[in-house]
């Protein structure tokens, strides 16, 4: 059983922080998390911890796909790479990560038009306290671009192989889907190369 949950949760804590998150959206406080204008979105920005995971790889896989993006960490190192469990995660995946370095929040020059998409619940409420009573950006949950929604994307740091590629799997798949709804956020559409 423990190996189940390491697997598919990361730890008995990323399980725990899951069913927290769902109680939450039941309950309803995650609305203000929710995109609300996928039309005013010109770029997607992924936010983790440390911008050397969840994020990263959310980066590789958005840029993929065609959109414009960057990332960034909320409590890092500008200029510190991937672990090398995460680099081989997305390899795995046929993404290559050797070349990421993280962007420290204090590095990061927030754009109208941005979509901030977090990983976790409190991650949401760290973003929109920083970014204050700014209207022209968006603040979400990426897992809530998961089949079924997944408030709460753990972090892998740390942790086994078989969680980061569970992980990795959510953020791609959630990236894949999110791309469909930001028609603006096209990097050929940004260039003027397509309709």
């Amino acid at each position: 059983m423990k190996a189940a949950i390491d697997r598919r949760f990361g730890t008995w804590r990323g399980l725990a922080r899951l069913a927290l998150a769902y109680a939450e959206l039941l309950s309803g406080r995650l609305l203000r998390f929710r995109l609300r204008h996928p039309e005013r979105v010109r770029r997607v920005v992924f936010v983790c911890l440390g911008n050397i995971c969840r994020s990263a790889y959310a980066e590789q896989a958005a840029h993929a796909v065609g959109l414009n993006v960057v990332s960034v960490g909320l409590s890092t190192t500008t200029g510190a790479a991937s672990p090398v469990s995460a680099t081989a995660a997305a390899a795995r995946r046929g993404a290559h990560m050797t070349a990421h370095r993280a962007c420290d929040w204090s590095d990061y020059e927030v754009r109208s038009g941005d979509l901030l998409l977090v990983m976790e619940i409190r991650q949401a409420h760290a973003v929109r306290r920083r970014l204050g009573p700014r209207d022209d950006v968006q603040v979400g949950l990426l897992g809530m671009w998961c089949a079924p929604p997944l408030p709460h994307l753990h972090d892998p740091f740390e942790l086994s192989d078989g969680y980061f590629d569970s992980c990795f799997a959510r953020v791609q798949q959630a990236v894949g889907r999110l791309a469909l709804a930001l028609p603006n956020a096209r990097l050929a559409r940004l260039r003027g190369e397509g309709g």
